[in-house]
């Protein structure tokens, strides 16, 4: 027997043009994480302070579609660095991810180089970077890889570079769905990396992150949408929203997230910033 595909084969699968419905399915309720960890610091300054000549070099790691630059552009981030160019690195082992973002990009963003591998597998000669971010992006990176991918994406930067990761924690809505997921429908996958792992692994990197927690729900009426982001969630198709509502781990959390004007879900993410030794 075959062995079941990993949480990162199944990413990377939902990462296409045949996902596309789920993927706007997701966005209908994920975009509000965008919308909070955009408005959760002052972003420009952090641009406006490593730029070098009137240029910075950004390191978009697991760019997915582009979200938090396309955000960042509808936040009017092009008059607040007015004089500089972002020249954004896309990298994602996913073809169709790496074109999405870089057909939303806007000024002040330009695409520079184009990576189609994993953050863990970045060859060593790519590096510089003035910046690095990576925003809801490394939940499908295996927990026991992802030491390997955060002290890549440290050691890309250059000294003195600014570094961000937005990631959900444990008691945040991505984390207890995907717990109750695997705990009822998929006991043999590979469990998602949590806030604190990332912590974990930028200290054993050698970064000491400032970190902000952002609390807020996200919600929608309508059953068919909600279907396709809680399938998305977990890069799951095969199982409906009524089987998750009566089954095990997954139906008990359900219940927990209904009320009279449909679901509402309680995400609990933490913002992890730093600056490179210089």
């Amino acid at each position: 027997m075959s062995e079941p595909p990993s949480t990162e084969q199944r990413s990377l699968a939902h990462w296409a043009e045949e996902g596309r419905a789920g993927m706007e399915a997701f966005y209908a309720l994920a975009l509000e994480d965008y919308r909070r960890m955009v408005a959760a610091r002052d972003w420009a300054a952090d641009r406006r302070g490593p730029a070098v000549a009137g240029r910075v070099r950004v390191l978009d790691v697991a760019c997915g579609s582009g979200k938090f630059p396309a955000e960042l552009s509808r936040r009017g981030l092009a008059d607040a660095v007015a004089g500089t160019r972002v020249e954004i690195d896309l990298l994602d082992p996913s073809p169709f991810s790496i074109a999405e973002a870089r057909s939303v990009l806007a000024p002040p963003f330009s695409v520079g180089a184009e990576h189609e591998v994993r953050i863990q597998d970045l060859p060593a000669a790519v590096g510089g970077f003035d910046v690095a971010w990576a925003t809801h992006a490394l939940y499908a990176v295996p927990p026991d890889e992802i030491g390997a991918g955060i002290a890549r994406m440290v050691a890309a930067q250059r000294p003195g570079g600014f570094g961000a990761i937005v990631h959900a924690t444990a008691a945040s809505h991505y984390l207890r769905f995907a717990e109750a997921f695997r705990a009822t429908f998929a006991p043999a996958s590979v469990p998602f990396t949590t806030a604190a792992q990332v912590a974990g692994a930028l200290a054993a990197a050698g970064v000491t992150p400032q970190v902000t927690t952002l609390h807020y729900d996200v919600g929608h009426p309508d059953r068919a949408v909600i279907e396709g982001f809680l399938q998305r969630c977990v890069f799951d198709d095969t199982v409906s929203l009524r089987r998750m509502e009566a089954e095990g781990a997954v139906g008990a959390y359900l219940a927990t997230c209904a009320g009279e004007e449909g679901y509402r879900f309680s995400q609990v993410v933490d913002v992890l910033t730093w600056e490179n030794a210089a």
